[in-house]
């Protein structure tokens, strides 16, 4: 007979055996011998397993804690921009305009009773003034709240764009707008084209406002590694030491090169004085497009 599998201790052969009689020994004969554990029998094999089991619990309780602290941070920085851009656009809209009419109002002050011919023109001035801030705090506020269209085609939504601004700057001179479109246009994702189509109305409401130009042009190209989106006039151009940061109290180009970066796109302004002004938006194929299958 042979055991096997026998576990680790010590264990006591005993052998009992009797003659051609069949008489008995009773005392019989005994072998000690022990059976060693093996290395994952052992105590401190199955102590590491458990503090390693522990271990990787922490290790997986660490790292959920810091995905929802890095989600946090992120929804916080969200929160940040998004009152950073709100308060930009606030102080390049209604503050300004306040600040305009205060002046006017204290001028028309200081010129009664002695000018009343003055003070009425001043006065008729601020009312102006407050007309133009009431306007600019509205679009402030549709700015705000204004988005791409959840589902359509970009190019269709810039020409929409383009025809709205046209018809409220009808004093801009601009004779001409189109939109043109290289390559098969392609599924864009939602936050992306959000951000594209407010970087495409900041570009021609500066075109449209204050470049003077006669053409106005957006360009979209969808390339198969980079989706670029350009906007070009003829009008009078930027001067050279604005293309930084822009003008001092406005925030348009600032804005734009903001809202690039939050999508991890790049953002380059060329202009000369007189020469125009053209702005292009590069952003890479695994940012712009939608995989496939991806709904929106």
């Amino acid at each position: 007979m042979r055991c096997t599998n026998l576990p680790p201790r010590n264990y006591r052969f005993r052998v009992a055996a009797c003659n051609n009689s069949g008489v008995w020994n009773e005392a019989g004969a005994f072998l000690d011998f022990s059976v060693a554990p093996a290395y994952y029998q052992t105590i401190w094999f199955r102590l590491s397993c458990v503090a390693a089991f522990l271990a990787l619990l922490w290790a997986v309780y660490q790292q959920r804690l810091r995905r929802v602290a890095r989600e946090f941070n992120m929804r916080l920085d969200e929160r940040v921009s998004e009152r950073t851009r709100i308060a930009r656009e606030l102080h390049d809209t209604l503050l300004q305009s306040f600040q305009g009419l205060i002046l006017n109002f204290q001028r028309a002050r200081n010129l009664l009773p002695a000018r009343p011919d003055q003070a009425i023109e001043s006065l008729d001035t601020a009312l102006d003034r407050a007309e133009r801030a009431i306007m600019e705090g509205r679009d402030a506020i549709h700015d705000m709240r204004a988005s791409a269209p959840a589902d359509g085609n970009l190019a269709e939504e810039i020409s929409a764009l383009g025809e709205q601004l046209a018809s409220e700057n009808e004093h801009s001179g601009a004779s001409s707008f189109r939109v043109v479109v290289e390559g098969s246009p392609k599924a864009i994702r939602p936050v992306v084209r959000d951000e594209i189509y407010r970087i495409t109305r900041e570009a021609l409401r500066n075109a449209y406002g204050h470049a003077h130009a006669r053409t106005i042009e957006a360009e979209i190209s969808y390339e198969d590694k980079l989706l670029r989106v350009r906007i070009r006039d003829d009008g009078i151009g930027i001067n050279e030491t604005h293309l930084g940061e822009g003008r001092a109290g406005h925030y348009g180009l600032r804005g734009m090169r903001e809202r690039a970066t939050h999508i991890g796109a790049q953002l380059d302004v060329w202009s000369e004085e007189g020469a125009g002004t053209e702005i292009e938006l590069r952003v890479p194929d695994r940012i712009a497009y939608k995989a496939d299958g991806q709904h929106t």
